[in-house]
């Protein structure tokens, strides 16, 4: 697979609906008095395994929550969105997965 194409490339159906399920959680977390969490759950809810769409539920989240999102999910998810950000261009000293 060539340089960036994994980026855009679905997970197994597995890894995606944990990754959704594990990402839907963590803002279910956060005060939704003004609706945030209404907008982020909404966005990512129904959102198919198609293209960067696992990447997308990722890149929702800051840093800190990205360490979160990567001590609740399994391994080879965890294994699945680094290659991808790896494959995307991140620097590797800034991937926390």
């Amino acid at each position: 697979m060539s340089k960036t194409m994994l980026y855009y490339t679905p997970p197994t159906e597995e890894q995606f609906k944990e990754l959704k399920e594990k990402a839907i959680g963590i803002w279910n977390t956060y005060d939704n008095e003004c609706g945030y969490v209404d907008e982020k759950v909404g966005r990512i809810k129904d959102i198919k395994n198609i293209n960067d769409n696992f990447m997308y539920m990722v890149a929702m989240f800051d840093i800190d929550n990205q360490k979160l999102l990567s001590s609740v999910i399994s391994e080879d998810t965890r294994l699945s969105v680094r290659e991808r950000m790896i494959d995307g261009g991140q620097p590797e000293f800034l991937i926390v997965f």
